[in-house]
């Protein structure tokens, strides 16, 4: 199936995230052409160098509105609404919204649904409740347009594809579609457990709804009970002032508990590096699709430690390769015990390991994957 003339579309190439890291592996794979509305080959992969990149035009909203996210997402929509693919293809295999909005103007689109659009359906309440009051009208208009244009775009896709049941949940209540679910992958051979270096790690995007805050509270109750450990922290940190924000509070949060390393993006070899001598991943995003933290760090040969939902327990297994906690003192409790009991810390990471090894490979993705584009092509 690598042979398939792939078109496949990203809303921007901007993070080192884990969506980004998955479209890199299909884009090895498959080998496609890539539309994005906005491409910085310094702060995201370097391998998506080695594709042929377009970039499309945005829209007027980013010079006649201040910058920040519903600006962004309306540019980018309207970009991809409006674009009509020039290469001969089987397939356009669209990825983050709205980059499924390409359905608008061609044919034969399979949506691989990392999620729905999270800002205006299941976070719309979530983000609503952060927003300033005198922006809230202003964000609350935006979204139902936004909503709109989004269902209609929907209604036309031949296939959408996504990475869990969680994932399908929310397919199927906003947009009352199906999907299949092809699941991720890890590459377990790159990551290794070269011991015990006497902190927790927990690399991802600063954003209130990774909730770094949660895991340093744990931290903070965590010291007070085991001393001579550290906790880090490391993801991409968006221009938005409302990201900016809260990753200003997460540094002054981390500077009062003591301890605490925020780091910003950094390369591949260095995340992998942290994971693999860290005592424990910690995972506390507020209802994830999936995620591929819980699956480094398996690959890792680490216990990981996550919030008992959505997307965590598709990946953990409870008291087998780690735990799935309730509250932020359950996970002190929790990184307590992995910290003081060494045998039951290498117990959990040999399971880990065998469980990415056995059950998370990309091979085993690919033939999902391939599956499913036989039914479009």
């Amino acid at each position: 199936m690598k042979s398939v003339d792939m078109v496949l579309t990203q809303s921007n190439l901007t993070l080192l995230g884990g969506a980004e890291f998955t479209i890199l592996k299909i884009a090895q794979h498959y080998n496609p052409v890539i539309y994005t509305a906005e491409y910085d080959k310094k702060n995201t992969y370097p391998e998506f160098k080695e594709f042929d990149i377009k970039i499309i035009s945005k829209g007027s909203f980013g010079k006649l509105l201040p910058y920040g996210r519903a600006t962004q997402g309306l540019d980018y929509g309207l970009a991809f609404y409006n674009t009509k693919i020039k290469e001969d293809y089987d397939l356009i295999n669209a990825h983050l919204g709205p980059s499924h909005w390409i359905r608008n103007k061609n044919e034969r689109v399979m949506w691989h649904c990392h999620t729905p659009l999270r800002d205006i359906y299941d976070l719309y309440s979530f983000r609503m409740a952060k927003r300033p009051a005198h922006v809230r009208p202003f964000y609350r208009l935006g979204a139902r347009f936004v909503r709109n244009m989004d269902q209609q775009v929907v209604k036309k896709i031949e296939l959408i594809i996504t990475n869990s049941p969680i994932t399908l949940a929310r397919i199927k209540k906003y947009y009352n579609r199906n999907a299949i679910v092809v699941g991720t992958g890890v590459d377990y051979k790159d990551y290794e457990n070269d011991g015990d270096g006497k902190y927790f790690f927990y690399p991802s995007r600063y954003s209130p709804n990774k909730r770094q805050d949660y895991a340093i509270e744990a931290f903070r109750l965590f010291k007070k009970r085991v001393k001579g450990y550290k906790l880090v922290l490391c993801g991409p940190v968006s221009n938005d002032p409302f990201y900016k924000e809260y990753y200003d509070k997460i540094v002054a949060l981390a500077k009062s508990v003591g301890d605490v390393t925020v780091l910003p993006a950094i390369p591949q070899n260095k995340v992998k590096s942290l994971y693999s001598k860290c005592t424990g991943v910690l995972f506390t995003p507020k209802d994830e699709d999936i995620g591929l933290i819980p699956l480094e760090a398996m690959a890792s040969g680490k216990p990981i430690l996550a919030v008992n939902e959505a997307g965590p327990t598709v990946t953990v297994k409870n008291k087998i390769t780690g735990y799935l906690v309730n509250s932020i003192e359950e996970l002190s409790k929790r990184m307590i015990d992995v910290a003081t009991d060494k045998s039951l810390a290498e117990r959990l990471g040999r399971n880990g390991r065998k469980c990415a090894k056995e059950e998370w490979s990309w091979d085993a993705f690919f033939k999902r994957y391939d599956a499913a584009i036989k039914r479009i092509i």
